[in-house]
């Protein structure tokens, strides 16, 4: 197994890893609207947490050196399903025509407040 630990997404905020390598396959940890800089969570609603969750993958997936279109799976975790359409906008966008399974589930809360939480499986070649 690798660890994958870049500094352009937020340090983990417990005993984990910002993702794993392991036969083949990226496994990022739940990314949360943090910005990596302040290790706050950013401003704004749901646009605005869904953009910053997004770039923080993107940092991790540049790190293990694989892309959105080798995303085979993510998980993503809203705190209110009444932003489903908003959230799947800005997804939707943002990944530029891939289309890798998904799973969405409303949840209770999310770690600091945030109001969204996404993970990623991907193909690391």
């Amino acid at each position: 197994m690798k660890i994958v630990q870049t500094q352009a997404a937020p340090a983990a905020i417990g005993p984990y890893s910002q993702g794993i390598v392991v036969g083949g396959l990226l496994f990022t940890a739940g990314q949360i609207p943090l910005d990596a800089a302040t290790m706050k969570i950013v401003e704004g609603g749901i646009e605005e947490q869904t953009a910053q969750v997004l770039k923080n993958l993107d940092a991790i997936l540049e790190q293990a050196k694989t892309s959105w279109d080798k995303v085979a799976k993510t998980t993503v975790y809203l705190t209110d399903l009444n932003d489903f359409a908003t959230f799947n906008s800005i997804y939707e966008k943002h990944l530029k025509g891939a289309k890798p399974a998904r799973s969405t589930v409303q949840v209770a809360a999310l770690p600091r407040g945030a109001v969204v939480e996404i993970e990623v499986i991907a193909e690391v070649l």
